[in-house]
């Protein structure tokens, strides 16, 4: 019998809980609870018993701005509701994204406007506490996306996406910055930028689960890139390098990568396509076109290059995220907007929704279903698969 699994997913401030028939490929709502601001990233504590939330009511991008700026505490009861654990700490301006440390004893908090990365100890009772300073001046690269500890805990890395040039200012290269972890001090950055970071834009990466192999999507190039990871060094050039468009050809609309994530079971690795400009269609806002879909890759065992074997369409505008359940067998992928498409001459509209996809045994994926989801005016930012706490 396996662990019950929850399905969390964010729509503004709010953070909603839906049981997970991953057989079914269903979803129920349950429960939905109300964080300080809305939610930017949500990251399970290494016992299931606790998530942290990072907040903010800063804008996205290079907004920033706002005034109010947390890491809350919530407790996971046995059926997957959610209660808050303490006080939430407060950050000094919007964070982007956040992780704890594999044995959850830190969390550490990636911001992007200004850059940054910070880490907070986590104290016995589990709720956020005190900032642990760095050994010396950290550089954060331009526009950070996310932070991850290695998995063995020995060091963090922060990528740092950089910026497309734009009219009257230069491309700003991105990198990635490797930090050694110790008691949750960061220290002795090293960087690794291919081609001095220009026209290399990575914004996550996943890890093997096995094998010292680490898989970065590309937001600003639509590329999958794979660097090997040694004794805490990044390889300074990708070992390989992958397009993640069926078709690669430059369009006016703006296309852009999102998250990668490597199975469970090491054998495949998906990276998210996102497309969302419009254009204005007899006297409507429709889809000016773009790739929305998730590209599957075999995971060769010995070299861990990864060989495209999918596209998989994600039923909807803008997958900003998805995630794969603890068994390995069920795909979900949450979509930050609604927006109408062309269907022939006709309008259909494409709401926000909630798309599952069982994964088969070679890894490619089969759509299942969609639901819908309400969002008024807010995005749903973020959304998470987690077994629930052993009683």
């Amino acid at each position: 019998m396996t662990d019950p699994i929850a399905l969390y997913a964010s729509v503004g401030a709010d953070l909603t809980q839906y049981d997970v028939d991953v057989d079914a490929a269903t979803l129920t709502r349950r429960g939905t609870i109300a964080l300080p601001a809305n939610v930017q990233y949500v990251w399970p504590h290494a016992s299931r018993r606790f998530l942290y939330a990072a907040t903010s009511d800063g804008a996205s991008g290079m907004g920033g701005g706002g005034t109010t700026h947390h890491v809350s505490a919530l407790k996971v009861a046995p059926d997957g509701s959610l209660s808050l654990h303490g006080a939430p700490i407060p950050l000094p301006s919007r964070p982007i994204h956040m992780a704890t440390d594999i044995p959850s004893e830190h969390v550490l908090v990636a911001f992007n406007n200004p850059g940054a990365v910070r880490v907070y100890r986590i104290n016995p009772d589990a709720t956020p506490g005190a900032e642990v300073a760095p050994s010396g001046p950290i550089d954060p690269g331009i526009f950070p996306h996310q932070v991850r500890a290695t998995l063995d805990n020995r060091q963090v890395i922060l990528v740092s996406r950089g910026h497309d040039p734009a009219p009257g200012k230069p491309e700003e290269p991105g990198s990635l910055h490797v930090f050694d972890l110790q008691s949750g001090v960061l220290a002795n950055q090293a960087t690794v930028a291919p081609g001095g970071g220009y026209g290399f834009g990575p914004r996550h990466l996943d890890f093997h689960p096995i094998q010292p192999w680490v898989y970065v999507s590309l937001e600003r190039e639509n590329r999958l890139d794979v660097f090997g990871l040694t004794n805490g060094r990044l390889t300074p050039e990708p070992r390989f390098r992958k397009s993640t468009l069926a078709d690669p050809q430059k369009r006016p609309w703006r296309q852009m990568v999102g998250t990668v994530r490597v199975h469970p079971n090491g054998r495949c690795v998906y990276v998210a396509n996102r497309a969302s400009d419009a254009v204005d269609w007899n006297g409507q806002k429709i889809l000016a076109g773009g790739e929305n879909s998730l590209a599957v890759y075999a995971i060769d065992p010995v070299s861990g290059e990864p060989n495209l074997i999918q596209h998989a369409d994600t039923h909807g505008i803008h997958p900003r995220t998805f995630h794969i359940d603890p068994t390995g067998r069920l795909l979900v992928v949450a979509h930050i907007m609604g927006l109408k498409i062309r269907d022939g001459e006709a309008i259909r509209n494409v709401p926000a929704r909630l798309s599952l996809f069982h994964i088969q045994p070679d890894g490619k994926l089969e759509f299942k279903r969609a639901y819908d989801v309400d969002m008024g005016e807010r995005t749903m930012w973020w959304m998470g698969i987690l077994p629930t706490p052993t009683v």
